[in-house]
Protein backbone atom coordinates (compact mmCIF):
# COMPACT_ATOMS: atom_id res chain seq x y z
CA UNK A 1 0.00 0.00 0.00
CA UNK A 2 1.39 3.18 -1.13
CA UNK A 3 0.80 6.63 0.57
CA UNK A 4 0.91 10.27 -0.45
CA UNK A 5 1.14 13.33 1.75
CA UNK A 6 -1.96 15.60 2.21
CA UNK A 7 -0.71 18.91 2.25
CA UNK A 8 3.16 21.10 1.57
CA UNK A 9 4.78 20.45 5.07
CA UNK A 10 8.77 21.95 6.13
CA UNK A 11 10.77 21.27 9.02
CA UNK A 12 14.58 23.11 9.85
CA UNK A 13 17.93 21.68 11.99
CA UNK A 14 21.17 23.25 12.44
CA UNK A 15 23.68 20.79 12.28
CA UNK A 16 27.03 22.39 13.32
CA UNK A 17 26.57 25.70 12.56
CA UNK A 18 25.03 24.54 8.95
CA UNK A 19 21.11 25.06 8.44
CA UNK A 20 18.83 22.78 6.85
CA UNK A 21 15.52 23.19 5.68
CA UNK A 22 12.90 20.67 3.91
CA UNK A 23 9.47 21.40 2.25
CA UNK A 24 7.69 18.30 1.07
CA UNK A 25 4.85 18.39 -1.57
CA UNK A 26 2.36 16.34 -3.12
CA UNK A 27 3.11 16.50 -6.90
CA UNK A 28 1.18 14.02 -9.61
CA UNK A 29 3.34 14.76 -12.80
CA UNK A 30 7.34 15.90 -13.52
CA UNK A 31 5.80 19.03 -14.46
CA UNK A 32 4.40 20.04 -10.92
CA UNK A 33 7.31 18.97 -9.31
CA UNK A 34 9.37 20.97 -12.02
CA UNK A 35 7.31 24.04 -10.52
CA UNK A 36 7.72 23.14 -7.20
CA UNK A 37 10.82 23.54 -7.54
CA UNK A 38 10.87 26.75 -10.08
CA UNK A 39 8.53 28.44 -6.89
CA UNK A 40 11.03 27.46 -3.91
CA UNK A 41 13.95 28.39 -6.18
CA UNK A 42 16.22 30.41 -3.30
CA UNK A 43 19.41 32.01 -4.34
CA UNK A 44 20.72 32.24 -1.03
CA UNK A 45 20.91 28.59 -0.25
CA UNK A 46 24.21 27.24 -1.04
CA UNK A 47 22.91 23.87 -1.94
CA UNK A 48 19.18 23.34 -2.84
CA UNK A 49 19.34 19.27 -2.97
CA UNK A 50 15.94 17.08 -3.71
CA UNK A 51 14.20 13.90 -4.49
CA UNK A 52 10.79 13.22 -5.42
CA UNK A 53 8.91 9.90 -6.66
CA UNK A 54 6.11 10.14 -9.30
CA UNK A 55 3.90 7.16 -9.81
CA UNK A 56 6.83 5.19 -8.90
CA UNK A 57 9.66 6.79 -10.80
CA UNK A 58 11.87 8.64 -9.19
CA UNK A 59 14.62 11.15 -9.94
CA UNK A 60 17.59 12.93 -7.28
CA UNK A 61 19.77 15.99 -7.66
CA UNK A 62 22.67 16.66 -5.28
CA UNK A 63 23.17 20.39 -6.47
CA UNK A 64 26.87 20.37 -5.45
CA UNK A 65 27.06 18.10 -2.87
CA UNK A 66 29.83 14.82 -3.20
CA UNK A 67 27.66 12.38 -5.27
CA UNK A 68 24.91 10.64 -3.21
CA UNK A 69 25.33 12.38 0.09
CA UNK A 70 22.00 14.28 -0.28
CA UNK A 71 19.54 13.33 -2.75
CA UNK A 72 19.41 9.71 -1.95
CA UNK A 73 19.08 9.84 1.54
CA UNK A 74 16.17 12.13 0.55
CA UNK A 75 14.73 9.17 -2.07
CA UNK A 76 15.44 6.40 0.73
CA UNK A 77 13.46 8.74 3.33
CA UNK A 78 10.75 8.86 1.06
CA UNK A 79 10.90 5.14 -0.03
CA UNK A 80 11.09 4.04 3.71
CA UNK A 81 7.56 6.11 4.29
CA UNK A 82 5.89 3.79 1.90
CA UNK A 83 5.18 7.40 -0.16
CA UNK A 84 4.65 8.50 -3.98
CA UNK A 85 3.45 11.31 -5.36
CA UNK A 86 5.62 13.45 -2.98
CA UNK A 87 8.71 15.77 -3.62
CA UNK A 88 11.09 16.43 -1.17
CA UNK A 89 13.93 19.57 -1.51
CA UNK A 90 16.15 20.29 1.31
CA UNK A 91 17.74 23.71 1.38
CA UNK A 92 21.20 23.68 2.71
CA UNK A 93 23.17 26.88 3.83
CA UNK A 94 26.79 26.62 4.82
CA UNK A 95 27.50 27.50 8.13
CA UNK A 96 31.61 26.47 7.63
CA UNK A 97 32.13 23.48 9.04
CA UNK A 98 32.64 20.27 7.15
CA UNK A 99 30.08 17.67 7.82
CA UNK A 100 31.61 14.88 5.64
CA UNK A 101 30.09 12.01 3.65
CA UNK A 102 28.50 10.76 6.54
CA UNK A 103 27.66 14.01 8.18
CA UNK A 104 25.94 15.02 5.08
CA UNK A 105 23.57 11.67 4.06
CA UNK A 106 22.69 11.89 8.01
CA UNK A 107 22.05 15.42 8.08
CA UNK A 108 19.94 15.21 4.35
CA UNK A 109 17.70 12.30 5.47
CA UNK A 110 17.07 13.52 9.12
CA UNK A 111 15.58 16.59 7.87
CA UNK A 112 13.84 14.92 5.29
CA UNK A 113 12.74 12.60 7.98
CA UNK A 114 11.66 15.30 10.52
CA UNK A 115 9.49 17.00 7.27
CA UNK A 116 8.15 13.86 5.94
CA UNK A 117 7.23 12.89 9.76
CA UNK A 118 5.32 16.36 10.06
CA UNK A 119 3.02 15.31 6.73
CA UNK A 120 -0.84 13.60 7.12
CA UNK A 121 -0.46 10.94 5.02
CA UNK A 122 -3.12 9.66 2.63
CA UNK A 123 -3.80 6.39 1.00
CA UNK A 124 -2.79 6.15 -2.60
CA UNK A 125 -5.71 5.31 -4.23
CA UNK A 126 -5.54 4.62 -7.88
CA UNK A 127 -8.08 6.03 -10.23
CA UNK A 128 -9.41 5.99 -13.64
CA UNK A 129 -11.23 8.39 -16.06
CA UNK A 130 -14.74 6.84 -17.18
CA UNK A 131 -17.86 8.66 -18.40
CA UNK A 132 -21.02 8.13 -18.68
CA UNK A 133 -24.56 9.81 -19.82
CA UNK A 134 -27.84 10.15 -17.71
CA UNK A 135 -31.23 11.89 -18.51
CA UNK A 136 -32.00 15.60 -16.87
CA UNK A 137 -34.96 13.01 -15.03
CA UNK A 138 -31.93 10.74 -13.70
CA UNK A 139 -29.78 13.63 -12.54
CA UNK A 140 -30.84 13.53 -9.14
CA UNK A 141 -29.76 10.26 -8.09
CA UNK A 142 -27.20 9.80 -9.86
CA UNK A 143 -26.09 13.55 -8.18
CA UNK A 144 -26.45 11.84 -4.79
CA UNK A 145 -25.00 8.90 -5.84
CA UNK A 146 -22.15 10.27 -6.96
CA UNK A 147 -21.92 12.33 -3.70
CA UNK A 148 -22.27 9.96 -0.81
CA UNK A 149 -19.45 7.78 -2.99
CA UNK A 150 -17.14 10.67 -3.01
CA UNK A 151 -16.61 10.13 -6.99
CA UNK A 152 -14.85 13.11 -8.50
CA UNK A 153 -16.97 14.87 -11.56
CA UNK A 154 -14.28 16.36 -13.82
CA UNK A 155 -16.71 18.01 -16.51
CA UNK A 156 -20.38 17.75 -17.76
CA UNK A 157 -21.76 18.62 -20.83
CA UNK A 158 -25.51 19.41 -21.20
CA UNK A 159 -27.44 18.51 -24.45
CA UNK A 160 -31.28 18.50 -24.93
CA UNK A 161 -31.69 14.96 -23.61
CA UNK A 162 -29.29 15.38 -20.77
CA UNK A 163 -25.84 15.00 -19.01
CA UNK A 164 -22.60 13.81 -20.72
CA UNK A 165 -20.45 12.83 -17.41
CA UNK A 166 -16.57 12.95 -16.82
CA UNK A 167 -15.67 11.35 -13.58
CA UNK A 168 -12.17 10.09 -11.58
CA UNK A 169 -13.61 7.11 -10.18
CA UNK A 170 -11.64 4.31 -7.80
CA UNK A 171 -10.12 1.66 -9.88
CA UNK A 172 -11.76 -0.69 -6.95
CA UNK A 173 -15.09 0.95 -6.88
CA UNK A 174 -15.72 0.45 -10.80
CA UNK A 175 -17.86 -2.61 -11.00
CA UNK A 176 -19.85 -1.71 -8.43
CA UNK A 177 -20.81 1.58 -9.74
CA UNK A 178 -21.67 0.17 -12.86
CA UNK A 179 -23.84 -2.48 -12.04
CA UNK A 180 -25.72 0.61 -9.90
CA UNK A 181 -25.44 2.91 -13.02
CA UNK A 182 -27.05 -0.31 -15.63
CA UNK A 183 -29.95 -0.90 -12.75
CA UNK A 184 -30.37 2.43 -12.50
CA UNK A 185 -30.81 3.30 -16.33
CA UNK A 186 -32.46 -0.03 -16.83
CA UNK A 187 -29.61 -1.35 -18.26
CA UNK A 188 -29.35 1.76 -21.10
CA UNK A 189 -26.22 3.05 -20.17
CA UNK A 190 -22.82 2.29 -18.54
CA UNK A 191 -19.57 3.30 -17.57
CA UNK A 192 -17.61 3.79 -20.07
CA UNK A 193 -13.82 3.64 -19.05
CA UNK A 194 -10.97 5.98 -20.79
CA UNK A 195 -7.66 4.44 -22.44
CA UNK A 196 -4.80 6.14 -20.51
Amino acid sequence: MNFTISNTVSAQQDIKKSRFTAIAAPVLSVEQAQEFLAQQHDASTTHQCWAWKINSQSRVNDDGEPSGTAGRPILAVIEGQQLDNVIVLVNRWYGGVKLGTGGLVRAYAGTAQLCLQAASKIKLVKTLQASFFVSFAEWARVEHYLKSHEVHIVQQHYDAKGIQLEINIAAAFKDEFNGWLQAMTAGRESLVIKKT
